[in-house]
């Protein structure tokens, strides 16, 4: 059996694009071989910043003969027919064979496709693929039609069995395949040919090459931790850099250099941002200090003056960019000292959605949520709406402006700076978290506060305007909004109604100043005492210079508050999907008074899923559903309700004497375990219900012939309905 070595060199290809392009190519190739009948054993990409390379072992040397029945038309059918079918099989007349079937004689044929040698299958293959491969960017070059993401300068192509190495004939726009390939571009640029895989692997490595891109990281983190350590310092770990990096050279140096003792006074995220993002350095800290004081480059070459020249190179380019940084970051530090002011003005100018208003209007709505939320966190109201007043206006500063992705952490320096409490500047980089479901969750009291009011708000806002996620569409990042009010409640062990500063920021979305400051403003606090609807829009509607806007209020908040409350709810079921709670035992429990207590929903949904993992749970759920069917087809044939009435008096059976009090000691105890929220002592007390449950319906006939026993007993089962029905809405459990 042969193996197959691929390998497609070309100018430097994209390192973000290497990996993808290895997966890629091992895909296309391996798919197509199967398809066509060539079976292999195991097959491996590797990629270089200048070469894709495909390494397939125990391919078949040829496909299989496959032989095929075909069934025809019927015997005396129109020639037409006869010869299309001919046509399709490939044969000729003398080749059909005549069955007696339950419909007549048919015409039978036996197509045999000869198997074809692996070389014709892999050229095909591959030229496919080359043609094409999915680049997220390609190019032509020359009079040629192939598109590459660089120019492609060869191909390698060889089928190696003991015999030896065998080229498969391929030409793809002038480019034929052969079994040569090039070095390193400066140390060993020299072409050289290879008989299999072992060979072209070794013969690269002593042309200054590494084909795999996990040894050239492995190589570039040890060199790097090792000159780290011999200085006294340690590597900054940044894995994304790593692997960029490998996909940068062929035969890595490491080098690490000086920072100028100008630029050492720089926030050592400032420096490794810098670095990371202009140059593809790694940061060297100090772990006494905790600054950044030096630097590690990897070149593509070695050199007689050990790296000297290309150090001094890069560390004169970092230079010009530290300059640039640390004048964004004297100039911004003047306006934090000065109070700010001017950043929070600019931001009035700065449009956060053409439907939403200004990142001013923005952080004014999330400052007057924050003070609203405040004492339910635990944090000072007046505190909380400074910060969040500030917690954005780091957007402004320059330093923000060049590097993005340090929003917020400057804003933590420049508050500070400013004079303000450590407190209410950690919220600048602590609201935004979390950004994904491993993050980090704030857990200061203030950070919590102003973190839910920014993403409340912008929940709220999008909704207002209905700007919905659709499918797989969210480009205003409104899931990852949810999950984090939802690691924000769970994490913090907040007892926080949704419902109304839901519904508060759905008003300050939709009812303008034009109605007037002070109304909105009573509005709002009879939304905090008495929820959005009934007597809070009766007892402002007087105070309204336009009672129509109050009534429009009416019909659409309503509708928004529970739709984002229902989106909120989805998430949370993603969310606890990994802790192994089901969908339907949410469900059960969202169906429940109080659902927009996260806190309180997810308490109940796990001592529901671990009383329904047990037996007894599982059994009672069963009789649960049981007694409730019994009870609704007996109410819809009645037409009555049989809700009450059911007397001990009337019982026949022992076991329906012991469900009766059964039933009375377990709603007493759920009654108690319910206001005291042990949610797991209530679902034991239902669970403990599935014996007498379970003996009643063994030796009972609910439907008597005796109407006073019947009536009665089907009161029974609404009284196992409404016990059960206390800690959730059992019909929802699925099975």
């Amino acid at each position: 059996m042969p193996d197959l070595l691929i390998e497609l060199f070309s100018e430097e290809i994209p390192a973000r694009m290497q990996a993808r392009a290895g997966e890629d190519l091992k895909k296309r190739i391996t798919d197509g071989l199967v398809e066509a009948g060539l079976t292999y054993a195991h097959a491996a990409a590797l990629t270089t910043p200048r070469r894709l390379t495909l390494a397939v072992e125990g391919l078949l040397d040829a496909s299989p003969t496959l032989r095929e029945e075909r069934k025809g038309p019927k015997v005396g059918a129109p020639e037409q027919a006869v010869e299309g079918f001919l046509r399709g099989a490939g044969i000729t007349r003398d080749q059909l064979e005549e069955r007696e079937t339950p419909k007549g004689a048919i015409y039978f044929a036996t197509v045999e496709k000869p198997g074809r040698p692996a070389a014709a299958i892999v050229a095909e293959v591959l030229e496919d693929t080359i043609r094409n491969f999915p680049w997220p960017k390609s190019m032509r070059w020359g009079a040629g039609s192939l598109r590459w993401v660089r120019p492609l300068q060869s191909i390698l192509c060889i089928l190696t069995t003991e015999a030896g190495a065998e080229v498969v004939p391929l030409d793809i726009d002038g480019i034929t395949a052969g079994d040569s390939t090039a070095g390193h571009r400066f140390m060993a640029p020299a072409r050289f040919s290879v008989t299999s895989f072992e060979d072209y692997q070794a013969k690269l490595k002593r042309a200054f090459v590494v084909l795999g891109p996990a040894e050239r990281a492995e190589h570039i983190w040890n060199d790097a931790q090792n000159l780290a350590f011999a200085a006294g310092l340690e590597l900054v770990e940044d894995k994304g850099l790593l692997a960029e990096v490998a996909g940068l050279v062929e035969w890595p140096v490491v080098l690490m250099g000086q920072i100028g003792a100008e630029f050492l006074d720089l926030p050592a995220e400032v420096l490794q941002t810098s670095m990371r993002e202009h140059q593809k350095f790694f940061s060297v800290r100090n772990p006494k200090t905790g600054r950044i004081e030096r630097f590690v480059t990897v070149a593509n070459r070695e050199t007689a003056d050990n790296g000297a020249t290309i150090l001094a190179g890069n560390q004169k380019v970092l230079s010009a960019r530290l300059a640039d940084a640390k004048f964004f970051w004297d100039n911004d530090l003047r306006v934090a000292r000065a109070g700010m002011s001017d950043w929070t003005d600019a931001l009035e100018n700065v449009t956060f959605h053409n439907k939403l208003g200004s990142q001013g209007d923005r952080i004014r709505r999330i400052a007057a949520l924050a003070r609203d939320l405040a004492p339910i966190v635990g944090a000072d109201a007046t505190q909380a709406e400074q910060a969040a007043t500030l917690a954005k206006a780091d957007l402004s500063s320059e330093m923000v402006f060049e590097f993005p992705e340090l929003q917020g952490l400057m804003g933590r320096y420049y508050i500070e700076a400013a004079g303000h409490d450590a407190t209410i500047a950690a919220v600048a980089q602590e609201h935004y978290a979390p950004l994904g479901p491993s993050d980090d969750v704030p857990t200061a009291p203030l950070s919590v506060t102003v973190a839910l009011a920014d993403k409340l708000d912008t929940l709220t806002g999008f909704w207002a305007i209905d700007e919905k996620p659709t499918g797989s569409k969210d480009p205003f990042a409104l899931r990852r909004a949810a999950l984090g009010v939802i690691r924000l409640v769970l994490t913090n062990d907040l007892r926080l109604r949704l419902d109304r500063p839901i519904d508060a920021q759905l008003v300050r979305h939709k009812y303008h100043a034009s109605n007037g400051a002070a109304a909105l403003s009573d509005l709002l606090d009879e939304i905090a005492d008495h929820g959005v609807f009934g007597a809070a829009f009766e007892t402002i509607k007087g105070k309204l210079g336009d009672p129509g806007a109050l009534e429009a209020l009416a019909g659409d908040v309503p509708d928004l508050s529970a739709d984002l409350l229902s989106f909120i709810h989805d998430r949370l079921k993603v969310f606890l999907r990994d802790e192994g709670i089901r969908h339907d035992v949410i469900d059960a429990c969202i169906a429940m008074e109080g659902n927009d207590d996260l806190n309180l929903l997810v308490k109940r949904a796990r001592a529901l899923n671990a009383v329904i993992a047990t037996e007894d749970g599982e059994n009672l759920v069963q009789g649960f559903k049981r007694a409730n069917n019994i009870l609704t087809q007996a109410e819809e044939k009645d037409g009555v309700e049989y809700s009450f009435g059911a007397d001990i008096k009337f019982a026949e059976a022992d076991s329906e004497k012991a469900l009766f009090v059964a039933l009375e000691q377990a709603e007493a105890t759920i009654d108690v375990a319910l206001k005291a929220e042990d949610f797991a002592a209530a679902m034991t007390a239902m669970a403990a219900l599935r014996a007498p449950v379970d003996a009643f319906f063994d030796q009972v006939q609910v439907n008597s012939d005796n109407q006073v026993v019947r009536r009665n007993r089907l009161n029974l089962l609404s009284q196992i309905r409404k016990v059960c029905s206390s800690t959730a809405d059992l019909t929802r459990i699925e099975g």
